[in-house]
């Protein structure tokens, strides 16, 4: 273990033999962290948090502090858990968790969060998630695997973000984004496909090509006649796609209805 004689550790901290804790850091009560990881000079971490193994967060960063819920009691149960080899940027701001959800704020493993990224209470992140500098979350907010958000994307509270999706730079997104799917502007709208996204993760022609009518259908063609109806054609005619049944899963499963689509006015 290497902790430097100006850091901060609380006695109740558990900082594994293997971490490194670098000059002014600030490691509060009741936070663990893991083998490898590093915590830069003048980051501050509160707890309850659990930090898993390989991080580094880098300085000025602010890690666990109190929910920024006006609801939010001192004594109420309030946890922050992070996974293995993420990147956290200097002056990221992540919140725990409050009583509304579970207590909990959950951030997954081998994300890269860029500097002055805001993550509110109550947010799950999945893994391999790049948020760019300014990117900000508001409460109970679902970030699911592969996303990418651009510089200052806006989300608002309770929406969902889907797995291998790009919001790009500035977005405002106060409905959900369904998997696969890019979406842009200040009135965000799904714009297409993730393509690019779909072909770096390696996912077959086949699977792109089932995407593509899965967005013609939902978004093209279902103008006048319910979402239902559309989804209902696409479970018969892609019963086969792994990739499609994901997509009309995270439609089914909106808590606050999906972003229109580039047809919408």
């Amino acid at each position: 273990m290497t902790i430097e004689p100006s850091a901060i550790v609380h006695k109740t901290a558990k900082v594994h033999k293997d971490a490194i804790i670098k000059a002014s850091a600030v490691i509060g009560k009741h936070v663990e962290i893991g083998a490898g990881t590093v915590v830069d000079s003048h980051t501050v971490i509160a707890g309850p948090t659990k930090i898993g193994k390989n991080n580094h967060i880098y300085s000025f960063a602010s890690i666990g502090g109190d929910p920024q819920d006006i609801t939010y009691e001192d004594g109420q149960e309030s946890n922050l858990v992070i996974g293995d080899d993420n990147l956290i940027r200097e002056f990221c701001t992540i919140n725990r968790g409050t009583e509304k959800e579970n207590s909990l704020t959950r951030i997954g493993s081998n994300n890269m969060l860029m500097s002055y990224v805001h993550i509110a209470h109550d947010c799950q992140l999945g893994n391999h998630i790049i948020m760019s500098n300014n990117a900000s979350l508001a409460g109970h907010v679902r970030i699911a695997d592969w996303a990418i958000l651009g510089g200052f994307v806006l989300v608002k509270q309770f929406c969902n973000v889907g797995r291998h999706t790009y919001a790009g730079m500035g977005s405002h997104i106060n409905k959900d984004i369904p998997d696969y799917m890019v979406a842009s502007g200040v009135s965000s709208k799904i714009r297409s496909i993730n393509t690019v996204g779909m072909k770096r993760r390696g996912f077959s022609a086949s699977s792109i090509t089932s995407i593509k009518r899965a967005f013609k259908v939902v978004y093209r063609e279902s103008q006048g006649r319910l979402l239902d109806s559309a989804l209902k054609e696409l479970e018969k005619s892609e019963s086969g796609s792994r990739e499609v049944m994901q997509f009309i899963e995270c439609i089914r499963n909106s808590r606050v209805g999906i972003m229109r689509g580039p047809g919408d006015e």
